[in-house]
């Protein structure tokens, strides 16, 4: 089994015909993802290497069975593209856009949180599932099906663990980046009530950054209600306080949401932090061979 995506996702791309969604678009249909539909409103009837497109997301689901959304349009228009996969019964949507305002995420994340639908991004690289499907900009061939799940607010530091685990001979049951920006679609916490329910995933890995608390409130998750290993990563100790790094979500206040402080409340309900990718990847060796 897997998280979010795999043998089953039918996949729409929203925004296929860009030249963003197409690159992506196809590479994930390259890698054995069941691309099923493209949307773009105007050039319905078209298609993208045979991917018919819509003109609506409705179109898609009614006529190709779409059950997942990869949403590749411009920040302008990405929350009403989440709006509209979310009313044609879409019950997964990536949104992979960055520099989505705050405010609309936020607008859109009450919208979708009631309706139970699974969302991730946005300003995030997807969701891959090795062997089963890959949505979104996750360099799949560096990756390989096995049983640690790895969920990250990085993109490139997903991918250089995800890496580091399959030069030690390790896979990953599902990679998934939950975007860096203040206002995401699914937290720390969602991911790893999802993990922990997958009977492919024996372990965790989690990545997180310097800003919010994120890292702390699933520390005290991970405590109550995970009962696999897990191990953390936590970027940025170098940082300056009060500056934004990388991420609009990476900012912190005083000693609130540093790397020491994340640091310290993961160790201190006895999930070990890696200083290191490196480290980290041959922690989770060895407690996969202990």
């Amino acid at each position: 089994m897997a998280i979010i995506v795999d043998n089953d996702t039918r996949l729409v791309v929203q925004g296929l015909t860009g030249s963003e969604g197409r690159f992506h678009g196809l590479r994930n249909k390259a890698y054995g993802t069941n691309v099923v539909a493209g949307v773009t409103p105007g050039k319905g009837g078209q298609d993208v290497d045979g991917i018919p497109v819509f003109d609506t997301v409705a179109k898609a689901v009614d006529e190709a069975g779409a059950n997942t959304s990869l949403i590749f349009v411009p920040a302008r228009f990405a929350a009403d593209a989440i709006y509209e996969a979310i009313d044609a019964g879409i019950g997964t949507v990536i949104c992979i856009t960055e520099h989505v305002p705050a405010h609309e995420m936020l607008r859109a994340y009450t919208y979708f949180r009631p309706k139970g639908v699974t969302m991730i991004g946005p300003n995030c690289p997807g969701v891959l599932s090795p062997g089963k499907a890959n949505v979104g900009i996750i360099p799949a061939e560096i990756f390989t099906e096995g049983s640690v799940g790895l969920v990250s607010r990085s993109g490139t530091l997903t991918y250089q663990i995800g890496h580091e685990l399959t030069q030690l001979g390790l896979g990953n049951s599902t990679i998934v980046g939950i975007g860096g920006d203040p206002v995401v679609g699914s937290s720390f916490i969602d991911v790893l009530a999802k993990f922990e329910a997958d009977p492919q995933t024996e372990l965790i890995v989690m990545v997180g950054e310097i800003g919010g608390d994120e890292e702390e409130k699933a520390a005290q998750y991970i405590a109550e209600h995970v009962s696999k290993p897990v191990l953390s990563y936590i970027a940025g100790f170098s940082a300056p306080p009060g500056k934004t790094m990388g991420h609009a979500g990476a900012i912190i206040s005083g000693s609130s949401g540093t790397a020491q402080a994340k640091k310290e409340a993961l160790e201190a309900r006895g999930i070990q932090v890696g200083t290191t990718p490196t480290e980290v990847a041959q922690l989770v060796a060895e407690r996969i061979k202990a």
